[in-house]
């Protein structure tokens, strides 16, 4: 009954955490640029064509989605037709296609990060 109430909290402490520590160390990061005499156009990037974050997320959900649903095919047909066992074929596959198509959506999202 007890480890139920903990986790919650324990969860949204190490998200917290995580954040607290990227914004402090970014700060000091900075603070000793500045205190060396850099300039603050170090802290905004320079270029303008970068692609959107949400055109990545996409087409890597979109392509794992792919996979994910070949791969349940893929075990279907390794269930019914070579006689493989179900708690074998569908897991296996779905993860080894998923596995594939997040590869396969790593070079396409490099591609349109090149074109762009």
């Amino acid at each position: 009954m007890g480890s139920e109430v903990i986790i919650m909290p324990a969860i949204f402490g190490v998200i917290f955490g995580i954040y607290y520590l990227y914004i402090t160390s970014r700060n000091k990061e900075r603070l000793a640029l500045i205190e060396k005499g850099a300039e603050a156009s170090i802290f905004f990037s320079s270029k303008k064509s970068l692609t959107p974050t949400w055109k990545v997320v996409v087409l890597n959900i979109a392509v794992l989605m792919i996979g994910i649903g070949l791969g349940i095919f893929i075990g279907n047909i390794l269930h019914q037709v070579v006689g493989l066992p179900e708690e074998v074929a569908y897991p296996g596959t779905i993860f080894t296609i998923g596995g594939i198509a997040l590869f396969s959506g790593f070079f396409v999202t490099k591609k349109l990060v090149e074109k762009e």
